[in-house]
């Protein structure tokens, strides 16, 4: 038993860590060939968007909407992708090596 206790606080630990290096890691999602581009966390906070000038025109805003959206969708995608290749080795461990259902 002392031994399984050992091994979850060793989890902990490491489920810890990579929390905090995902809220450290930025990542950053593009849209319109790099006319807007999103910047967030690993743990999907936007910190940062860029709009290339040539993207605004006071006559077709709706394009710009759109691409800021994906943009922001873009980054978020690259975010999840971050968040599961560093957190699902360790979930996946808490299932099988604790018998914890549902982690």
């Amino acid at each position: 038993m002392s031994q399984l206790l050992q091994q979850a606080q060793q989890m902990q630990q490491q489920l810890v860590a990579a929390q905090e290096e995902l809220t450290r890691t930025e990542v950053t999602g593009t849209a319109g060939g790099g006319l807007v581009s999103a910047t967030m966390t690993g743990s999907g906070e936007l910190t940062a968007l860029t709009i290339d000038p040539s993207a605004v025109d006071p006559d077709d805003v709706e394009t710009l909407q759109d691409l800021v959206v994906a943009a922001v969708r873009d980054a978020k995608r690259v975010a999840d992708e971050l968040t599961a290749s560093r957190m699902g080795p360790l979930a996946g461990g808490l299932g099988s090596g604790l018998g914890l259902p549902g982690l």
